[in-house]
């Protein structure tokens, strides 16, 4: 499956052009993992979107890291299957990644978009630019809403 078909079955490259997709995938790298492996660590810098191609990533979060004590290690809040994307925050800021990514699957093979390149893209190309930055936003609203919810449901079973 060519990296173009890979990205337009993303959610974030929704409504783009075939030559947009193109742009996109002349920039991107294909990476192999296999389960088990840290793709990411909580509280590491980031510089790298991920589209998920083939396999699963769990996304993971360590209490132990906020400070609430001791820890029976991570604890899975998300798993991601093919044309989902992680690692965004990494294009919107320049901080620390919120939370770790292992590879859940063998032969899990991910589409991996730097930053730098990708926003030279969307300057060189604003409609492109413009299209991907409302789609990132839209998935990360949907992504904070997803986790408002689980800290509502962890706080009414809590009591």
């Amino acid at each position: 499956m060519s990296l173009t078909t890979v990205l337009k079955q993303a959610d974030i490259f929704d409504e783009l052009s075939t030559t947009q997709l193109e742009l996109v995938a002349s920039i991107c790298e294909e990476r192999h993992f296999h389960a088990g492996d840290v793709i990411f660590a909580e509280n590491t810098t980031g510089h790298e979107l991920y589209v998920i191609a083939e396999g699963e990533v769990q996304i993971q979060v360590d209490p132990a890291l906020v400070g609430t004590g001791a820890s029976a290690g991570p604890k899975t809040i998300a798993t991601l299957r093919r044309g989902q994307s992680f690692g965004e925050v990494a294009l919107v800021d320049q901080g620390v990644r919120s939370a770790s990514a292992r590879c859940a699957k063998q032969s899990t093979r991910l589409i991996v978009i730097p930053r730098d390149k990708l926003t030279l893209l969307c300057d060189t190309y604003p409609q492109l630019g413009y299209r991907l930055m409302r789609n990132l936003a839209a998935d990360l609203a949907m992504k904070i809403r997803n986790t408002d919810l689980q800290i509502r449901e962890q706080l009414t079973w809590s009591r």
